[in-house]
């Protein structure tokens, strides 16, 4: 995903003499693609065990929605089908369970070339809310600490975005975009047969989320 997304860019610039209509104030965009979250995952070590965990990747559907305020400034809503990750276990190979999320973000958007016909590059700023609920664990920890439950808070924080719309008709365009998002969360195993002990630590998730799709302007 980050090779084709780097391509897109690339595709991007050298896209400048496509023509469509310029974005404008009251235009709506809509996108839709493929989305892949990568977490840049960092743990605390799991009291007891002395391990840390990593959170794999997914790729989902995207539907991101963006209303263009001034020609220059939008405010665009990044939503997808749920993701499901793997958690698995740094130290040894060993996969600890798994938990499915939603995160949608919100971004104020800044269009340098808004006005103007051609690519239409974006920059932006936003805040996220991540819901991680259906958190399981796995039958290889279970072997090993017994039966367990796994909970992991939702997660509020900000985010930064970077994208290019690349247009190849009055209203339809390519689109590639980029985000960094900070997720950070507290994780909490229930050790069922240690008469439902408790083990917290922290997690900090951290993605980048490649977008790869269309645009169609309304």
């Amino acid at each position: 995903m980050k090779k084709v997304l780097t391509l897109a860019v690339a595709a991007a610039l050298a896209g400048g003499t496509a023509m469509t209509h310029a974005y404008e104030a009251g235009d709506w965009i809509l996108r839709a693609g493929a989305v892949t979250i990568s977490p840049d995952a960092d743990s605390d070590q799991v009291p007891g065990l002395g391990v840390t965990v990593d959170i794999d990747d997914d790729t989902q559907l995207s539907l991101i929605g963006t209303y263009m305020a001034t020609e220059r400034f939008g405010i665009e809503l990044l939503a997808a089908t749920p993701f499901t990750h793997d958690v698995d276990v740094q130290e040894v190979d060993l996969q600890a369970g798994e938990v499915t999320h939603l995160p949608p973000t919100l971004s104020i958007q800044w269009y340098p070339r808004g006005g103007s016909s051609g690519w239409q590059p974006y920059f932006g700023l936003g805040v996220n809310y991540t819901f991680i609920y259906d958190e399981e664990v796995n039958s290889d920890l279970e072997g090993i600490v017994g039966k367990a439950d796994l909970d992991l808070d939702d997660s509020f924080g900000l985010s930064a975005s970077a994208g290019v719309d690349i247009p190849f008709g009055d209203h339809w365009a390519f689109n590639a975009g980029i985000w960094y998002i900070d997720i950070d969360s507290t994780a909490e195993i229930t050790l069922r047969e240690a008469g439902n002990a408790k083990v917290k630590f922290d997690v900090d998730i951290d993605p980048w989320v490649y977008n790869i799709g269309i645009a169609y302007k309304f």
